[in-house]
């Protein structure tokens, strides 16, 4: 299915991405009163990494995921769960029932939907007083070595931002006008990564891309020379898992 967005010559690199804050989401299903054999809806799935969370505490999860290559490589590493569904669909037609679930998440695909649209799907296919959760993994940029790596973005790439990946989502869930109790939540996770996989991850990094133009392999370059000076096999990436939730009013 076409999308605003191709990521299919990123879907490999992808499964190199790390995985939720177990914290995090600990807190996001308490709050949110989900129970093991509920429904839930994971749009924008990818290649699994918030599926594979959800489908092992035992919930049914239907993965919508317009991308081709990335639902591939999702629907591999769910293959032996029979828990697990896929659709091609997209955050505006999931191709669903209305109040057919429990629960909708979004793993780092909120900001790559219209927003607006993806709310209102969103609460059509919600059963009346459940909630949907939104996330992203942010990088700490206070690490030494991932503020560095951030220089080098911003030394090629003026203007450099995340757009509304890094955003506060509050406002946007309020203005919507059909979800209520809003409430942010976040939790730590580190991610172990060679210097290889690393340097894949930033191929992969849709957002650099876009804003460096032709200056991207510039950009993946003078990253990876800096890794390699570092003279390390490996490093640990300390990421902050970030969501949003709200109930369906």
């Amino acid at each position: 299915m076409k999308t605003e967005w191709d990521y299919s010559s990123l879907a490999d690199a992808y499964l190199k991405r790390p995985d939720y804050s177990a914290q995090a989401l600990e807190e996001i299903f308490s709050i949110c009163g989900v129970k093991k054999g509920q429904d839930v809806c994971d749009i924008g799935a990818g290649v699994a990494h918030l599926t594979l969370h959800l489908a092992n505490m035992g919930l049914n999860v239907v993965a919508v995921e317009p991308n081709d290559n990335m639902r591939a490589n999702g629907m591999k590493r769910t293959a032996e769960m029979p828990n697990v569904s896929w659709v091609e669909a997209n955050s505006h037609e999931t191709k669903q029932e209305d109040g057919a679930f429990d629960f909708v998440t979004f793993g780092s695909s909120f900001n790559v939907a219209d927003r607006g649209l993806a709310m209102q799907e969103t609460y059509r296919i919600l059963k009346p007083d459940c909630w949907f959760a939104c996330m992203w993994n942010h990088r700490n940029l206070d690490d030494e070595i991932q503020n560095q790596i951030e220089n080098i973005i911003k030394s090629h790439v003026d203007g450099y931002g995340y757009g509304s990946r890094r955003e506060d989502q509050s406002e946007v869930i309020k203005n919507s006008e059909i979800f209520t109790d809003v409430q942010y939540i976040e939790g730590p996770i580190e991610h172990q990564m060679t210097i290889k996989d690393c340097v894949e991850a930033w191929r992969s990094h849709g957002t650099v891309q876009r804003q460096a133009g032709d200056k991207f392999n510039s950009v993946i370059n003078e990253i990876e020379n800096y890794l390699q000076s570092l003279s390390v096999s490996s490093i640990m990436v300390p990421y902050t898992t970030r969501a949003w939730i709200a109930k369906r009013k």
